[in-house]
């Protein structure tokens, strides 16, 4: 059996022109970057007339070890709705170079649902990442050139919050002393790195409509605060200028394709346990502009991608999603139900019905808290049976909502035909309960004070009883309240493995209480952070990673990313 990277290479691509033209992009807009790349000016949205096309939410069950599928399934459903005939658009997040050297490995799809070129899409690209990481590490050096040259702000140098940033997973980074080695080498303080996914820069960058609205998110971003606790931005170090001139160009989504030859835009990439996690707004407008229906996903499961993408995302850019799609797989389920990973290909009812929990909460968050028309895709595998298909059926139809087999890992776009029929009728006609765009609704509102937020997301989504904010957070809360950050949607900070804060509560736990350690504002960007439990915002590589079994052969050809 060949494995994702053999497939991708095997593939014969057609010219991104020949991409371009099929999306409808003109031709002045579209900058190649060789053949099989391009990016498309973010200026087509502003002097092109178009009508929006349907919009379409990805999401998925927690996940585990044993896989869901979610960028598969999204890839596969968008050559499914091309076959069916409609003109579908995809709209994708970046991957980031920690995970595929990590654990995760590459994150362009799967099996005959990819995007292509798959060894750019996974390393370098177009340089986005690159440019995301200049800028942020810009602002850090202008920060402590103006410490070290007089400091006439008045900055507190135990108050910096701003961190610089590397694209790899390094946790010997996570906490450093710098500015040592004597005056000539700049005020010693502490410090500390992030994950480039987890810069500001990158949420400012995906929810940015325009360089002018990039210049602005850019120079609100508060860097630190002065002696007297007052917020020091980048406007006030006079960098946004400069940060824009590093971003102009990486803001234009960029173009590449399936192995179907369907358009697909891949552009930004937030995590979604310590981000917003959602692609950029540009790339998902323009995948509304040039498709009938855009498909698009958000990051680990619905109660973190999918909350962000409708709280966040939607709150501030005004977007409705037409219908969502939940995945799951049924080794997952059963992994939930507290299968170990080894014995996932046997047939377990029992365990299967115990894990059901998970997928079943994440459903009723979309149709009762959002208001969203819902299917479930169950990523199949061989080793599924007809009475494990039939018990998740059946679960699901208790909700009122259909599940669809997409055997688009195996078949491409022909294995998820009946996942776009589903979706066709979602988007066209609501579910049965007369749920739609029209009806999507918030979790939470935003007169709200970040306690209440914080609570709601808690409740409503986790299913928690509720929340402990630790003292120093409470007060950090109050401060960011008096200075006018209160209003904003609150950007949850958790563990993906789990609807808690504990990675290893698994299924739908219940009894418990989210802890909030720690909370910091987003003004850029126009979120605030809550840290909950022991997330960390700089992963670490494990003891077998991902980047051992990459390698490069004296042709150039790259194996091991999967």
């Amino acid at each position: 059996m060949l494995t994702d990277i053999e497939i991708a290479q095997a593939a014969e691509p057609r010219n991104i022109t020949e991409i371009a033209q099929a999306a409808g992009v003109p031709e002045k807009y579209l900058e190649c970057y060789g053949k099989y790349k391009a990016k498309v000016d973010y200026n087509l949205l502003r002097e092109e007339e178009h009508q929006d096309g349907k919009l379409v939410l990805v999401t998925a069950i927690n996940p585990t070890p044993a896989g869901e599928g979610k960028t598969t399934t999204t890839v596969g459903l968008a050559d499914a709705l091309r076959k069916r005939g409609k003109n579908c658009v995809v709209a994708l997040r970046e991957p980031s170079l920690g995970p595929v050297f990590g654990i995760k490995g590459g994150a362009a799809g799967g099996g005959y649902a990819q995007v292509i070129p798959m060894e750019d899409i996974n390393l370098h690209f177009t340089g986005d990442f690159h440019a995301i990481g200049a800028a942020n590490n810009l602002l850090a050096a202008l920060l402590d050139a103006h410490i070290h040259n007089g400091n006439e702000l008045g900055i507190d140098v135990r108050k910096i919050t701003w961190k610089r940033v590397v694209d790899m997973n390094d946790r010997q980074l996570r906490n450093i002393v710098c500015g040592l080695g004597g005056k000539a080498h700049g005020v010693p303080r502490e410090d500390g790195f992030d994950i480039t996914v987890a810069s500001e820069i990158m949420a400012i960058f995906c929810l940015a409509t325009s360089i002018t609205d990039l210049k602005e998110r850019l120079g609100r971003i508060v860097v630190g605060y002065t002696y007297d606790d007052k917020p020091v931005t980048a406007h006030d170090l006079h960098a946004e200028g400069a940060m824009t001139a590093l971003l102009k160009d990486a803001l234009k989504p960029n173009l590449v394709q399936t192995l179907e030859g369907t358009p697909a835009f891949v552009h930004g990439g937030p995590f979604a346990n310590i981000a917003h996690g959602c692609n950029s707004i540009m790339a998902t407008r323009m995948a509304m502009t040039l498709g009938d229906i855009a498909v698009t996903e958000a990051g680990f499961g619905a109660d973190l991608g999918a909350e962000k993408f409708l709280d966040i995302k939607c709150r501030l850019t005004g977007l409705k999603p037409d219908a969502v799609v939940v995945v799951a797989t049924v080794r997952a389920l059963k992994n939930n139900g507290g299968v170990p990973k080894d014995k996932l290909n046997e047939e377990n009812l029992e365990a299967l019905e115990a894990g059901l929990p998970n997928l079943l909460q994440h459903v009723e968050n979309i149709t009762q808290v959002y208001k969203l028309p819902c299917v479930v895709a169950i990523n199949a595998f061989p080793t599924d049976t007809k009475a494990e298909l039939d018990l998740v059926e059946a679960k699901c139809k208790e909700l009122g909502v259909n599940v669809a087999l997409s055997e688009v890992w195996a078949k491409g776009g022909e294995g998820g035909l009946a996942l776009a029929d589903e979706v066709m009728r979602l988007v066209q006609e609501g579910d049965a309960e007369g749920r739609c765009a029209d009806t999507f609704e918030f979790a939470y509102e935003s007169d709200l004070t970040l306690a209440q937020k914080i609570e709601k997301i808690a409740q409503r989504i986790y299913h928690a009883d509720g929340v402990v904010v630790e003292p120093k957070v409470k007060k950090e809360i109050a401060k960011l309240e008096a200075l006018g950050f209160g209003d904003m949607p609150v950007c949850m900070a958790k563990t993906q493995y789990s609807f808690s804060d504990d990675a290893t509560k698994l299924g739908a736990p219940r009894g418990f209480n989210v802890t909030v350690r720690d909370i910091k504002v987003s003004a850029g960007a126009g979120f605030v952070v809550a840290l909950t439990g022991s997330i960390m915002t700089m992963p670490g590589l494990g003891k077998s990673p991902a980047a051992f079994r990459i390698d490069v052969d004296e042709t150039g050809k790259i194996s091991g990313l999967f």
